[in-house]
């Protein structure tokens, strides 16, 4: 039972820094940047690169977060801002076409090998039945602190306030005399450096590799939509409910249905899995359950 927890928790780390940029911006933008995923990727690869050019982890992770951050400015400057022009699908489509040159860059540059870190070999910690990595510790307590920070940047500084508001009702929000554009490629540059810091954080328990962010896309749209799209905070919540059930499927046994000793779903059926969940979800709560995103300011 308490393994299952931790190994939800691992799970919920990987999805909730992606799914809760991926939700920031979106109640903003009010489309969904199918590229925001790779964002993840591309962080995972900086990370590896600022590396081998002889920084420490942390510093390469920085690094690789700010480059991110840029990234997603110059793209929604350059490319969403006048996609949105022509409608919130036309956008949504140009953001998938936006993905697929990312990784068509990216594999020009790195190759098709995943990229491994090289960190030193952490202890692996086991109480009872609980086994747990040091670096699976650190990528919780990181991902755990980001939020904390992120919640206290949204909800008790002036310019929290102001991306509340402008998520609210945005020409009462120009009105009020902010300044939306600004706004608008602050929380670009803030959610490209949080999916960069999440793809890093995954790569530092695996590798970094091509298809990182064609694997998060699935289960990070369906957080983001669980928690009510433009929910930060409800993205999180909607990443523990999509890392419970692939938990769920891959840990179950059902040997005992088929009089056999062990009998595990196999790992494809993950997406499925969760999918359901979402479709179960939504038929009920067509918004999200946690459709009340921050209206009041």
């Amino acid at each position: 039972m308490f393994q299952f927890i931790v190994d939800t928790l691992i799970r919920t780390a990987d999805l909730s820094l992606v799914a809760l940029g991926l939700s920031l911006v979106y109640g903003l933008v009010r489309f969904a940047n199918i590229a925001h995923v790779q964002y993840a990727m591309v962080g995972a690869f900086l990370t590896a690169g600022g590396m081998k050019m002889g920084m420490p982890f942390p510093l390469a992770v920085l690094f690789s977060a700010l480059s991110c951050g840029v990234l997603a400015v110059l793209l929604h400057h350059w490319v969403f801002q006048r996609l949105m022009g022509a409608g919130a699908a036309n956008a949504m489509i140009g953001s998938l076409a936006v993905s697929m040159v990312m990784i068509a860059l990216m594999l020009g540059v790195e190759g098709s090998a995943p990229v491994s870190y090289n960190l030193p070999i952490g202890s692996t910690w086991q109480w009872g039945g609980i086994r747990i990595s040091a670096d699976e510790c650190w990528s919780l307590v990181s991902t755990a602190a980001i939020i904390v920070i992120f919640n206290f940047l949204l909800f008790f500084t002036p310019q929290g306030r102001s991306i509340r508001a402008l998520a609210s009702n945005r020409e009462l929000a120009a009105a009020s005399g902010l300044n939306a554009n600004a706004i608008i490629h602050t929380v670009n540059m803030i959610s490209g450096m949080i999916a960069a810091v999440g793809g890093s954080l995954i790569a530092m328990n695996g590798s970094a590799y091509i298809n990182q962010g064609n694997d998060l896309m699935l289960p990070v749209l369906a957080a983001a939509i669980l928690g009510g799209l433009g929910n930060p905070m409800g993205a999180i919540l909607g990443a523990l409910l999509i890392a419970v059930t692939e938990t769920l499927v891959t840990n179950i046994n059902w040997g005992w249905l088929y009089g056999e000793d062990m009998v595990f779903m196999p790992t494809t059926w993950i997406n499925a899995a969760s999918f359901v969940m979402l479709l179960l979800a939504l038929l009920l709560r067509p918004y999200g359950l946690f459709n009340r995103e921050v209206r009041r300011v």
